[in-house]
């Protein structure tokens, strides 16, 4: 079973999507579950976990509405305001959906890197276990350390470091990077998603080797167990075709064991989010 822990789906207008500036012209359009259909089995994926794209319930209730109507999307990572005084509640409403299957806060927007050490955040982020939910973790790399203060409080909670952390690719920078990577991958219950990686490198100029030193990196500290598949799609559309991103991931694992493999395609995405 092969698993594309990542995507999005969206339709577009440019108020509510201004990160996706002119230089991404590619993908300013609608994306929604027919543009993706025919690019799975090309590519050799099962299933897939939609993931949110504005903080908005609204938004995660049409995801939940379109992994309802579309078998082939296994799960959906929403959005819900955590720092909300009333976030029990929006978590029962959202929760009730078994589809329902993550959390996650665009914290690499926020202008304070320590928003998410915050009491108010991290109050609602300890209801997420009691919902048996994972959080997904969207920073920059500068961020890691912040991240490392927040998952250590909260031992039991399952995380998922969205694109290994969005180091500095195009500049070749991997310190302080991979000492943090290291350091946050000593938390048994963070896995990482090999996502994103194309573009945080030179949309033009990237090789498959530049980018292997950074899968190898964190390959090394998370390990085929907690190493997770992903495309970012239609994201990774700027710099990389969907199959081809496939393609790579594969090749990246081929040095790995069959068992091995699957897990990094699949079973660990499956395990992570508790699919059924």
């Amino acid at each position: 079973m092969v698993i594309d822990s990542h995507q999005h789906f969206w339709k577009y207008n440019a108020a509510e999507y201004g990160w996706i500036d002119p230089s991404k012209s590619v993908i300013q359009r609608d994306f929604l579950p027919a543009d993706l259909l025919p690019l799975l089995a090309p590519a050799g994926v099962d299933g897939v976990i939609s993931v949110q794209a504005r903080q908005s319930l609204e938004e995660t209730h049409w995801l939940l509405g379109l992994a309802s109507d579309n078998k082939f999307i296994r799960g959906v990572v929403g959005w819900v305001p955590l720092i909300s005084e009333k976030v029990k509640n929006d978590l029962e409403a959202v929760g009730a959906d078994p589809k329902l299957r993550g959390i996650r806060h665009v914290l690499e927007s926020e202008a304070d890197d320590q928003f998410m050490v915050r009491d108010d955040f991290n109050r609602g982020l300890s209801l997420l276990k009691e919902f048996g939910l994972a959080y997904d973790i969207l920073i920059f790399a500068r961020q890691l350390p912040s991240a490392i203060r927040m998952v250590d409080r909260h031992p039991e909670q399952v995380f998922i470091l969205d694109h290994i952390a969005k180091p500095g690719i195009k500049a070749a920078e991997r310190d302080p990077w991979a000492k943090y990577i290291k350091e946050i991958s000593r938390r048994t219950n963070v896995y990482c998603k090999v996502s994103g990686m194309v573009t945080e490198a030179d949309w033009q100029a990237w090789t498959d080797a530049g980018l292997r030193e950074y899968f190898d990196i964190v390959l090394e500290a998370f390990g085929p167990a907690r190493l997770i598949a992903a495309s970012d799609w239609p994201v990774c559309l700027v710099a990389c075709g969907y199959k081809r991103w496939w393609d790579i991931q594969r090749q990246w694992a081929a040095g790995l064991s069959t068992a091995e493999q699957e897990q990094f395609l699949g079973l660990n995405a499956v395990k992570a989010y508790g699919l059924k």
